[in-house]
């Protein structure tokens, strides 16, 4: 791709300044690194003036939400307070962005004001774990995932934190190859770099778990039996409760079955395993349960598109 990209980053009031950090800092980094103008960017808010992040740091921005310039991308990124605000100004301005042909996407929290605005009706999209089961229930339309970004669709999101850094890692290899992208990336000293189809971990503390005791304790248990996996039925029976009690379970809070759940807590330690440690792919295949190194090698690549061999060889 040739000439320079110009991204708009709207940062709705409260927004997560970590999420910002890493929608721009790889830009940045791939004109250092690059030696071009491949990128540039400018900050819309509601008031024209300035944006206000979660940890109380303040944003000089470029435009308001009613005079976003034209652009080859528009970001909208907010945080965990985003119900809160009013975005009517700024839902008008992506339609009318929209009906101009704009590519605009989500970051966070902000597939909650896409979704709003009727942009994500019958399309895949990722938000942040903590807002999966009320947007569930207020936007049944849209086909939310658990995965850390989305862009494979007309509207773009990703799920929040470093996930954020992933998909404008994604971006910058589409639009200027691997080789750079992954000199961003180490310039970031950012080696677990994830693709589109890892998904986001939910913690034990999240609120997924704290409201449901036999879930918690369902995914303690995959967790500590990693390496020698056990069935849904072997789990619903130490739990006290039925497999299709279980199943109830994951599907409700976590859209997801416990097989498919474990299989990919499975498949992300042995991502991690081959990218951080010197293990063999054997050594991996056994520590993540998998009955041969052949079968892992074919479940791997069904999931992330690469052989484990060659998932080590892309980032070595």
């Amino acid at each position: 791709m040739t000439g320079t990209q110009h991204f708009v980053f709207a940062l709705v009031e409260d927004f997560t300044h970590l999420v910002f950090s890493c929608a721009v800092d790889p830009l940045r980094i791939a004109n250092l690194v690059s030696g071009q103008d491949l990128y540039s960017w400018s900050f819309g808010s509601a008031n024209g003036q300035t944006a206000t992040s979660s940890n109380g740091s303040v944003t000089l921005v470029h435009h308001g939400f009613d005079s976003l310039p034209e652009c080859d991308r528009l970001f909208v990124l907010s945080g965990i307070h985003v119900r809160r605000q009013d975005c009517r100004s700024l839902m008008a301005a992506l339609r009318r962005k929209r009906m101009h042909g704009t590519r605009i996407g989500a970051l966070c929290s902000g597939a909650y004001i896409l979704a709003k605005a009727g942009f994500l009706d019958g399309m895949r999209a990722a938000i942040h774990w903590e807002f999966h089961d009320s947007f569930m229930e207020e936007f049944p339309d849209v086909h939310l995932v658990r995965n850390v970004f989305v862009a494979d669709e007309r509207h773009i999101t990703a799920s929040g934190g470093t996930a954020t850094a992933d998909l404008i890692l994604h971006l910058i290899e589409r639009d200027h190859g691997y080789d750079l992208s992954v000199a961003v990336a180490d310039q970031m000293v950012y080696n677990a770099v994830r693709d589109a189809t890892a998904a986001q971990k939910v913690s034990l503390q999240s609120r997924n778990g704290i409201r449901n005791r036999h879930l918690t304790r369902a995914i303690r248990i995959m967790r500590d039996r990693l390496d020698s996996p056990v069935s849904p039925s072997v789990i619903a029976r130490d739990l006290g409760v039925s497999t299709r009690q279980l199943e109830r379970l994951f599907g409700k809070y976590l859209n997801t079955s416990p097989k498919k759940f474990y299989m990919e807590m499975r498949l992300e330690r042995a991502r991690h395993l081959l990218l951080q440690t010197e293990m063999s792919v054997t050594e991996v295949s056994m520590a993540c349960g998998f009955e041969s190194p052949g079968h892992f090698s074919r479940v791997y690549r069904t999931s992330f598109g690469v052989t484990p061999m060659l998932q080590r060889g892309r980032l070595s």
